[in-house]
């Protein structure tokens, strides 16, 4: 393919001036190939070569020297076939193959192009197509065959039979909802899950707009605590919110529906009917109308909060009745959730039915409106109303119960089931064996589920105390002195744990180091200061295996 040059523009805009430029026989195409002859022309620089003597194709005019020509851009093998991009992945230097869409564009002849190139071209593209549609057939069948197999299995629990409203396909919670009780920061407790805590926040929002109005003496409708959670929330609160509310705390507001009311909105008439909410507050002795105060909002809160708690309790205690061993936890005991029970897979709560508008006689059906303007219309209008309603009478009457689905039923059993071992892993296995371990297994996680958070903070301290002793025994050895003051003790220590811990927070672990080992740290006040003396002829194992075994036995408590 030949390469066109920019200089040969730049030569034939100046020519030499003795020999005339023969640039104007160039402007217009002609069907021989147009030569400069070097001898003749004026320019310093080289001439571009001679075309090859097999072409046939007109020269393009001198302004138009820049572009690529026609038979640049056109392929050696199909001189009429068209351009080609860089891109395109036809292209020997495209890393994807070409798509179908491209394919379908370039299959089309173009002008010049020889009958049979372009019907190669078209059965090429056919066939293609139907190559990809079986492909997509055959990947159809066997994605309807996978689910098959799958139902076959064993079903999978939908939502609506574990108590929960469906998700979209393909959706799921976030990591953030549905992990929530573990990223809660403190130590771990009766957490709450992520939708009851919302709910709480919703309660507490109503509750702040209800008593806002109602202090002032105004009628509070939902309309206007809808608006009002919804700007102090940044969520939707909707009806079956409320429903939700009345469920867990069903003492806290009275629902009526009332009309009359002003709203002072366009889209609402003062005669329709609307669901006023009216706190529920204890009659004070002076016989003037209760407020809801800042302490009445407070305790409400707690309240609605520990309902909470107690609903999370009802299924924790149905999980722990489906284990093996069953455990019986007393509730004032329980302290934190079992490990294995997901807190935030609890089901949804199940809002209470609110108050409707009473039912006003609206005519629906044609069968109403024939009852009613029997008297009022012609025969011709009369049978026409007759057969439109035996029409519309007619796929009412073929629905069967069956396709009507009932609501789904808040279930007692627990959200998640613990991990049952197989038979086969546990084959050859003694059954009293495995009776002895589940029963240890329920003793230790039934003292770590009513465990008082002091009990806790003291474990903890019990597991740092053998990597403490070894530092401390090493602070002694380097400063070689019998005894040393708390603080400067505190301060060496804490320059040399690895685990990062305030001063006042290392005197602690020493005060019970100093209780569980007084015969190799004893502590010694003298005047306003405490010094701490260490037994360094004592064996640093044996100290430490001590100190583990204190830590298992208060562990197993």
């Amino acid at each position: 393919m030949e390469q066109r040059r920019v200089t040969d523009f730049f030569a034939r805009r100046r020519p030499g001036p003795r020999i005339a430029p023969p640039k104007l026989a160039c402007r217009t195409p002609s069907p021989a190939p147009c030569a400069l002859d070097p001898a003749t022309s004026g320019s310093r620089k080289r001439a571009r070569p001679s075309a090859a003597p097999g072409r046939d194709q007109a020269r393009p005019p001198a302004r138009r020297r820049l572009r690529l020509s026609a038979d640049a851009v056109s392929s050696p093998s199909s001189p009429g076939s068209p351009r080609e991009a860089p891109d395109s992945p036809e292209a020997p230097g495209s890393p994807a193959g070409p798509s179908l869409c491209q394919k379908i564009k370039t299959s089309a002849p173009a002008a010049g192009q020889p009958p049979h190139q372009a019907a190669r071209r078209d059965q090429d593209t056919i066939s293609e197509l139907r190559s990809c549609l079986q492909r997509a057939r055959q990947l159809g069948e066997r994605v309807r065959a996978l689910k098959a197999s799958a139902q076959d299995a064993g079903e999978p629990r939908t939502p609506e039979a574990e108590g929960r409203p469906a998700e979209p396909c393909g959706e799921k919670a976030p990591a953030y909802q549905r992990f929530h009780a573990l990223a809660q920061p403190g130590p771990p407790g009766l957490a709450l899950p992520y939708k009851y805590q919302v709910l709480a926040e919703m309660f507490r929002s109503t509750d702040t707009i209800v008593g806002m109005l109602h202090n002032r003496s105004e009628t509070p409708t939902f309309a206007k605590v809808q608006r009002g959670v919804q700007d102090m929330m940044r969520r939707c609160f909707e009806e079956r919110n409320l429903g939700q509310i009345k469920t867990v705390y069903p003492a806290s507001y009275r629902f009526r529906q009332e009309r009359g009311v002003p709203t002072f909105k366009d889209g609402m008439k003062r005669s329709d009917y609307q669901l006023t909410i009216e706190p529920l507050l204890e009659q004070e002795g002076g016989g003037a109308a209760p407020k809801l105060t800042a302490s009445h909002l407070l305790q409400r809160r707690q309240v609605f909060g520990q309902k909470l708690v107690e609903l999370v309790k009802q299924h924790h205690r149905s999980f722990l009745a489906s284990l093996n061993p069953p455990m019986v936890v007393p509730e004032d005991q329980l302290t934190r959730w079992h490990p294995r029970f997901n807190v935030d897979e609890v089901p949804d709560i199940e809002p209470a039915v609110l108050p409707q508008p009473p039912a006003t006689e609206k005519v629906s059906t044609a069968q109403e409106v024939l009852a009613r303007a029997c008297s009022l219309m012609s025969q011709r209008m009369e049978k026409a109303l007759r057969q439109l309603a035996l029409r519309s009478a007619e796929p009412s009457s073929t629905c069967t119960p069956s396709l009507v689905s009932a609501k789904p039923a808040l279930l007692a059993t627990p959200p998640a089931t613990p991990p049952a071992a197989s038979p086969s892993a546990l084959k050859g296995v003694s059954q009293d064996l495995l009776e002895r371990v589940r029963a240890k297994e329920a003793q230790k996680q039934l003292a770590q589920m009513t465990r008082r958070p002091e009990q806790e903070q003291r474990l903890q301290r019990l597991e740092r105390l053998p990597e403490l002793a070894r530092v401390l025994r090493s602070v002694f050895v380097s400063e070689r002195k019998p005894a040393l003051s708390m603080e400067v003790a505190c301060a060496r220590m804490v320059d040399s744990c690895c685990t990062a811990m305030s001063p006042g927070e290392m005197e602690k672990h020493l005060l019970l180091l100093a209780e569980l080992l007084p015969d190799w740290l004893s502590l010694h006040r003298i005047r306003t200061d405490t010094y701490v003396r260490l037994d360094k002829t004592a064996d640093l194992a044996s100290v430490t295996a001590r100190l583990v075994r204190q830590a298992h036995a208060e562990e197993g408590l």
